[in-house]
């Protein structure tokens, strides 16, 4: 599977009436293109952000099912009003999973958010973070894939190793210094009403 870890910047106030759109018009919408929503986020620290998730077969899945979504009716009645909401859509890391399968068995609901932490990391060196896959939700690695669809940037020429884990406090992490290209960034996110990672 392919994921998109897309995390945008919006306007100040607008982040609710975002939230109402894209679950009321783009998550069915989408997955009727092929695209798996799999979570949408609030980050009560970052308060005009939008964090979401999504996820596909494979990169040739991945540019037919944008295709199809974004030449789609929903997106052509609906886009200038996302549009208006958001100053920045850029940061999106094209990501694979990481050992443990992604928010297995979370989906059940919980009280605590999750903490995501985004490791810029050496190259070649992310089996060394593989032990921060026990006890995390999620862990992801960059795809260095050819982004095949133009019309959404993706950072690209840089290495991360991507957690979930759940909790607000952040987990112990081991010294991992030597291995990191800059400083980790911690954010802290809360589900949203129709995410299906609760």
């Amino acid at each position: 599977m392919i994921y998109e870890l897309r995390r945008y910047t919006l306007r100040p106030g607008t982040r609710d009436t975002l939230i109402e759109l894209f679950e009321r018009e783009f998550v069915d919408t989408q997955e009727e293109a092929g695209i798996e929503v799999l979570a949408q986020f609030r980050d009560p620290r970052a308060p005009d952000t939008f964090t979401w998730i999504r996820a596909f077969p494979d990169m040739e899945a991945r540019f037919r099912s944008l295709t199809d979504f974004y030449t789609g009716a929903a997106w052509k009645a609906h886009a200038e009003a996302a549009r208006a909401t958001m100053v920045d859509t850029d940061d999106v890391l094209l990501l694979r999973p990481v050992l443990v399968p992604p928010f297995e068995g979370v989906g059940s609901g919980g009280a605590s958010p999750y903490r995501l932490t985004v490791f810029p990391v050496v190259e070649g060196s992310v089996a060394r973070f593989a032990e921060l896959a026990a006890g995390a939700a999620a862990c992801f690695e960059t795809e260095h894939a050819v982004n095949t669809y133009a019309p959404l940037p993706v950072r690209e020429g840089e290495n991360v190793f991507v957690r979930f884990t759940r909790g607000e406090d952040a987990p112990a992490v081991p010294a991992l210094d030597d291995h990191l290209t800059g400083p980790p960034q911690h954010f802290l996110l809360h589900p949203t009403e129709r995410s299906r990672v609760r």
